[in-house]
């Protein structure tokens, strides 16, 4: 058997592993999943009337909000959900079973392969899972083809992967479950500033920036310009770039730290 056919089948056994911890201790999984959906219904429900003034709703159209705001709930969705893999990994790591791991005749970066497969295919049911929470008090994307779904699926799988890993490099960096858990949260706080429920063009000048240059803002302003029909302009090509100079970025990290010889 080629080394190749070895990495993809140990990598199989490990993501079996990962997809099997996730179905028998859901309740991680759903912790991380509750807060995208508390927002969109605290957003919607609480705040939608006041805020859907500033894009133009006249105040009264909740059902544009709605529209809106799905888009960076979505995105914002898998970065709550990846926070498990640096959860997870760092777990592995302090437990002793990575240690056991080396030990074997398996492909050494296979624990990794796992955990980022299993965390991007989370990531993504996650989403259809908010998603259809969305389309049932009111989000319809009427605009998109299959092509643009296509392309949003695409964007939210490269998002989800580009995220994992940078999970996965703070769960190696943490010394433990609890840091590594903590050091994740920055990737559900960045949705918060960024053009996720108001433009940012609304923002006081001082602080666009802050909204405009960073990661999820072209990936938010791409995914509603296929969703929605609207203008993405220059987005499209920062998402991608964002996306693959943060999945370059974890990989490196990630592999670095997990391949250091232990003390």
């Amino acid at each position: 058997m080629s080394a190749l056919s070895l990495a993809a089948r140990d990598s199989g056994t490990m993501l079996r592993r990962n997809l099997l911890h996730a179905w028998r201790y859901p309740s991680a999984t759903l912790n991380l999943l509750l807060t995208p959906i508390m927002m969109l219904l605290l957003f919607v429900y609480v705040f939608g009337d006041v805020m859907s003034a500033g894009i133009g709703g006249g105040g009264a159209d909740r059902s544009a909000y709605i529209a809106y705001i799905v888009p960076g709930l979505l995105l914002m969705t898998i970065g709550s959900t990846v926070i498990g893999a640096a959860v997870h990994i760092s777990m592995d790591m302090t437990e002793g079973l990575v240690a056991r791991f080396r030990t074997l005749a398996i492909h050494r970066s296979s624990l990794l392969i796992g955990h980022v497969v299993g965390s991007v295919l989370q990531a993504v049911m996650s989403v259809i899972l908010v998603g259809a929470v969305a389309v049932a008090i009111g989000f319809r994307s009427t605009d998109a083809g299959v092509l643009e779904w296509i392309a949003a699926l695409g964007l939210i799988t490269l998002f989800s992967l580009a995220l994992t890993w940078i999970a996965i490099g703070m769960g190696l960096a943490g010394p433990n479950p609890e840091a590594a858990g903590n050091m994740a949260m920055p990737l559900i706080l960045l949705p918060l500033i960024s053009s996720a429920f108001i433009p940012a063009d609304t923002m006081p000048g001082w602080f666009q920036p802050i909204a405009e240059y960073q990661p999820f803002t072209p990936a938010i302003e791409t995914l509603r310009g296929l969703l929605l029909g609207t203008g993405i302009g220059n987005n499209g090509w920062l998402a991608v770039a964002w996306c693959v100079g943060l999945t370059a970025l974890g990989y490196r990290w990630s592999t670095s730290l997990f391949n250091r010889d232990p003390k």
